[in-house]
């Protein structure tokens, strides 16, 4: 679905990610992991286009989208969440899915199915998002991005930084989507764990590149953790 080809890219003069290639399987996910500083974020700004890239390709389902526009990126299905539980803080939960919403033939729907996955958002559909919890603001962002009704959702640290009992939802919220055969993920995830059993295919990133790549599932995890030697 979604497949970065040999690409370099960073800010001003220096690069942050070389020649890194991975690939996310159709209707499945990929995990990118590793250090903090590692070149993931970079990773999934230069995928979304927020980045340019300096040499190399990315192709979305088959198509080279390497010099469009993050609002074509979009409007072709992609999706992103980035790091950090971000909404429009002064705007109340409703106003932040109506946001999203706003223009769509189908809005009312789809923000109706947003609120099925993400049930605990509608006691606070009337409070403030910048009054919610971490956890509250990631299922929140989550929620956002699925309104684009993507074929591909770029996910950065989902569950960084929040409680353990949201953690658990995010992660099994995360997993339902997958299952669902319509939707492709790009994962970045600390937690190996999770990263591991909701992937098809792994990638270790250190110091910009590609270190080690293998199948998902647990039986790779001491794979995984001698590759960052943890």
């Amino acid at each position: 679905m979604l497949q970065l080809v040999d690409v370099h890219s960073g800010y001003g003069r220096s690069d942050v990610i070389h020649g890194v290639s991975i690939e996310v399987p159709s209707d499945g996910v990929a995990a990118v992991m590793g250090h903090n500083g590692a070149g993931k974020t970079t990773l999934l700004r230069a995928a979304v286009g927020l980045l340019k890239c300096r040499s190399g390709r990315i192709l979305f389902d088959g198509e080279d989208i390497t010099k469009l526009r993050p609002s074509a990126r979009v409007a072709r299905g992609l999706a992103y969440v980035p790091q950090g539980q971000q909404s429009f803080g002064q705007l109340t939960t409703a106003e932040n899915l109506q946001v999203v919403a706003d223009g769509r033939r189908n809005g009312k729907q789809l923000i109706a199915e947003q609120l099925d996955l993400f049930p605990a958002l509608k006691e606070l559909l009337p409070r403030r998002a910048g009054l919610l919890s971490g956890g509250q603001r990631q299922q929140l962002a989550i929620a956002r991005a699925l309104i684009t009704s993507p074929r591909c959702l770029i996910l950065d640290e989902p569950t960084e930084g929040i409680q353990p009992s949201v953690v658990a939802e995010i992660e099994q919220t995360i997993t339902a989507l997958t299952e669902r055969g319509d939707l492709s993920v790009l994962l970045v995830e600390q937690h190996i764990g999770f990263a591991l059993q909701a992937s098809q295919r792994y990638y270790v990133i250190e110091s910009g590149r590609v270190t080690s790549t293998g199948n998902g599932g647990t039986a790779s995890e001491s794979d995984v953790r001698a590759a960052m030697a943890i």
